[in-house]
Parts: structure tokens; sequence; C-alpha cells
């Protein structure tokens, strides 16, 4: 079963918290522009299906992703995470490693690419498959328009536009543009804090999810493992995010099947962004989830059947 390579190098995979199926492992990858990522995959002598790429949201880590390939698993499918450069376990940007930030968004394609490199040379079943959370949908859509071999795709609460007051985008954006050319870039976004959101909140209240198990399942990872924890974005991610959304709002969408799914409560990402882009993905379909905040994938269990049910019905047809 295991098609590694011997010049594989593993990488610390905390099995304990991750809650995933058995066989989790993970592994280092060097990028091309020699930055160190980790990457974990689960797979399952019944998970021949084809394999499916969760690309994470912004602060994530792949062990928050096991219960979510534990229900790939039980639908046949191989699971593939990341840890996106500057989160998780992979190298961090700054000397501060709980601040967010990325120099260049398309940089994140380097991931990618490494993380694809990976599953060929781990021979992953194909077809492959993708499924972008967060900002993993800004990262997996760039991704896809770019020519990433999968047969089809979902979407999670994805951020095609980051959600902003109104009243604070314009100088949101001004922040974002003005920030790095002033040597700012690096510093804290003034409204955020550097303490990760699930731990510095309650379950009360969070614009996360309604499920108070998967709320308390995120802050007992991140308390078990600190080095995972990742705190508010930098004015530099905020720049670079603004400015890859709206290239990316100018493009448009790949000849691919697609659902996506989506929370009427959702306070995260920008929801018009979300109705723009699936109104243009010819064969595409929008899925509004009553009731449901951002982490689609981690509310109750009535939803989180329905959501893995539909995403797996539209891969079945392609494999």
């Amino acid at each position: 079963m295991d098609a590694r390579p011997i010049d594989l190098q593993p990488a610390p995979f905390f099995a304990d918290i991750a809650k995933g199926p058995e066989g989790g492992q993970a592994h280092w990858v060097k990028t091309s522009d020699g930055l160190r990522i980790r990457v974990g995959h689960w797979q399952t002598e019944t998970a021949t299906k084809g394999t499916v790429f969760l690309f994470p949201g912004r602060t994530e880590y792949i062990e928050k992703y096991g219960p979510a390939a534990a229900e790939l698993t039980a639908r046949g499918y191989t699971t593939v995470a990341i840890d996106w450069r500057g989160q998780g376990l992979a190298d961090r940007m700054l000397s501060e490693r709980r601040l967010g930030h990325i120099d260049h968004f398309p940089d994140f394609q380097k991931d990618v690419a490494a993380v694809l490199d990976l599953a060929e040379r781990l021979a992953l079943p194909k077809p492959y498959f993708m499924n972008g959370h967060s900002m993993g949908g800004a990262i997996g859509l760039r991704a896809l328009i770019e020519g990433f071999p999968v047969k089809a795709c979902t979407f999670t609460g994805p951020m095609w536009n980051i959600h902003i007051a109104p009243a604070m985008r314009p100088l949101g954006k001004l922040m974002g543009k003005i920030g790095p050319a002033i040597g700012l870039g690096g510093f804290l976004v003034p409204t955020m804090g550097l303490d990760n959101y699930a731990l510095a909140n309650p379950f009360e209240g969070n614009t996360l999810t309604n499920d108070r198990e998967a709320y308390q399942f995120m802050r007992d990872q991140m308390i078990a493992q600190p080095d995972l924890v990742l705190g508010g974005p930098t004015i530099g991610w905020l720049g670079e995010g603004l400015k890859d959304c709206a290239i990316l709002a100018a493009m448009d969408s790949p000849a691919l099947p697609c659902i996506t799914f989506l929370g009427t409560q959702e306070q995260i990402v920008d929801c018009p962004a979300v109705h723009d882009r699936m109104n243009r993905w010819p064969g595409g379909e929008l899925v509004m989830l009553e009731g449901v905040q951002h982490e689609v994938m981690m509310e109750p269990q009535d939803v989180r059947t329905r959501v893995f049910d539909s995403m797996c019905s539209l891969f079945n047809q392609y494999c």
C-alpha cells in the first residue's frame, strides 16, 4: 500500500488530534523557491475512486481536515491536505510566527506545484479532484485557471473577495496598497490580533460554525500543538489578497464541473463575489445552505452529510 519513493522525507503528523481515517501521514516537500511545506494524505485500501485535494483557508493546517478526510474516505476517496507557506508547520514568512503573511499571492502556486509533484510520486489514485475552502478557494481558482489537472471541483465559502464592511472598504484597500510601499507590509492589520480567532473567542457568537463540538475540536488541536497556531493577517497579506481577488475576478471561469457551497450566515468572505463568479461559471452550481456559517465542512452532521454527499456525487460522475 505504501508507494513512497525512498527519497521522500516524513514530516510530523498529529494523528491523535486529527481524528481522521487510519493511515494518515505527512511529508516535507520543497517548493521551487526553496521553502519547506508540509503535505498530508489519508489513503486506505478502499479509497480508490480518486484523490481529493483539500486546499485549506488562512490560519489552517492539515490536521483540521481529519474529519473531512474521514467523510471522503467513507465515500471512496483518498484525501490530500496542505500546510501552505506561512501556516501550520510549513516555513513561516516572518520572525513573528503568529502573523499571517505572504509576499505575493501567486507564490502559493509554487506550493500547489509541489503538492501535485508529491501526489504523482506517491502514485495517489486518479482522477484528481479539488475542494478549495476560504483562502484556498482563491488559490484553487487560480490553480484551475492555470491548468491544475482535476476532472471536477468544489468550493466551500471561497475567498473570491475579502469581506470588509462597506464603510471600511476604501480604507482597507488604501491600507493594503500603501502600507507595503512605505514599509508596513509586515505589520498586523490594525483591527486584528495576534491570537487565533477560535482561541480568542468563545463559541457563543462566533462567525465560523454552529457546531459546538467542531469549534472545540479546533481549539483543542491548537492547545495541544501550539506550533500550528496562526493569528491575524498582515497589511501585506491584505493588500496581496485584495489584489489577487481583483485579478481573478477579471478572468473567465475554468471549463470544469463545479459546485460551490455557501452558508446564508457567511461573514468571513465576500458573498457578492461568490454569487458573481458562479453566475458566470458555465455548468456551475451554487448551493446555498440555510443558517450555515463559514465552516461548511464543520457544521452539524446533517449539513456535513449533505455537503459531502453532493460533493462526491459530482466526483463520482468522472471516476
